[in-house]
């Protein structure tokens, strides 16, 4: 899916970030996550999660774990370069999970991960999802996606699937339709 900067999800994305995309393209696809780039893209999403959250606490899926059945990896390209990343993870009939969601540290703040949530939604509706879940952590280092992922309209909420609250995650959820 090729999606002109000017078109990404009007209304949802702040204005700076509408303007900053404005005459670029990026296309958002299903990655089999076999390319350098979006395995590079991967080491980093984990790299920083083991870095930002306590022994114990990082929930993010690896290589194997985005390949498995139910979960669907998106990756935003812009030319050759994979700049962004995001999965659906299909929890049950009427519900999924957000999962590895990151930005390339060269793409930050330019409506990269805006565009790929705004893609999991629509596909999570198109799918006849009810509700979109996510767990992340506290702190400094996840301030930039609670603030995206809040914007959009998710809200603090109860752990759900095989979560455990702890002092650490926090859980996010988003009705649809």
């Amino acid at each position: 899916m090729t999606v002109p900067g000017d078109a990404i999800g009007l209304g949802t994305l702040r204005p700076a970030a509408e303007n900053r995309l404005i005459g670029e393209k990026m296309e958002i696809r299903v990655d089999d996550l076999s390319s350098s780039s979006t395995q590079e893209l991967l080491r980093l999403h984990l790299a920083g999660m083991h870095a930002n959250s306590p022994p114990g606490h990082v929930f993010a899926l690896d290589l194997s774990g985005l390949r498995a059945p139910g979960v669907t990896v998106w990756t935003a390209w812009k030319s050759e370069t994979a700049c962004g990343i995001g999965a659906l993870k299909q929890l049950d009939a009427v519900s999924g999970e957000v999962k590895s969601m990151r930005t390339h540290p060269d793409h930050l703040r330019q409506g990269v991960g805006a565009a790929i949530l705004e893609h999991i939604i629509k596909e999570a509706s198109g799918r006849g999802l009810r509700r979109l879940s996510l767990e992340t952590g506290q702190g400094p280092a996840f301030e930039p996606a609670l603030s995206l992922y809040r914007r959009r309209g998710f809200v603090d909420g109860e752990a759900f699937a095989d979560y455990v609250r702890s002092p650490f995650n926090q859980f996010l959820h988003l009705k649809l339709g």
